[in-house]
């Protein structure tokens, strides 16, 4: 089965995703953002899920079900507010469990 990548986040943000493929999935209300991420997640068509920051931090008890599993990998991107910095510290932390130290960003 081919798994595709899909995008959840507010319209304004996510829009241009389309263009390259993407399928997208406008999430303007922060409350449903959990179950909206849920469906996508568990309806196993997905290997990459992207999130803009703002749906990442919303959505955080129900992102708890997929931290440990390789697909499908949720990944934080940066919305049309800005970087909250969320990418780059979660990769700091991925450094750091792998090689005891964080050789990339040095905090």
């Amino acid at each position: 089965m081919a798994r595709n990548i899909a995008v959840i986040g507010d319209g304004e943000s996510i829009k241009g995703f389309s263009a390259v493929g993407l399928d997208i999935y406008p999430c303007d209300d922060l409350e449903e953002a959990g179950a909206l991420l849920r469906r996508i997640a568990d309806s196993d068509r997905y290997a990459v899920i992207y999130l803009t920051e703002t749906v990442y931090h919303a959505t955080g008890k129900a992102r708890a079900r997929y931290e440990d599993k390789l697909i499908p990998a949720v990944i934080p991107i940066p919305g049309v507010t800005g970087n909250q910095g969320t990418g780059v510290s979660r990769l700091s932390s991925f450094v750091e469990k792998a090689v005891g130290s964080d050789i990339i960003f040095n905090n």
